[in-house]
């Protein structure tokens, strides 16, 4: 192996990639599309459950953890507890 080959990155395969070498963008966006976080909230003094994307965006409010998981399922998401 000389100086060149050893900085020479190799072609990953589609769906694959190595998470070592993921920039603060990608990992950012990591599971953006497909998991989803629950978190138990109080809005103006109602307790409920608040939806999040994986990057913390917020999406929706429900009024029990039950339709919130159920929603976020039914978007073909993975549910997440946050606790």
């Amino acid at each position: 192996m000389n100086d060149n080959t050893a900085n020479e990155k190799t072609e990953v395969p589609m769906g694959s990639f190595d998470v070592r070498h993921l920039t603060v963008d990608q990992l950012a966006a990591l599971g953006v599309s497909h998991i989803a976080y629950v978190k138990a909230v109080i809005v103006n003094g109602t307790a409920g459950f608040a939806i999040h994307a994986a990057d913390g965006t917020p999406m929706a409010l429900a009024g029990d953890r039950a339709t919130a998981m159920a929603a976020i399922i039914q978007h073909e998401m993975m549910p997440l507890s946050v606790h």
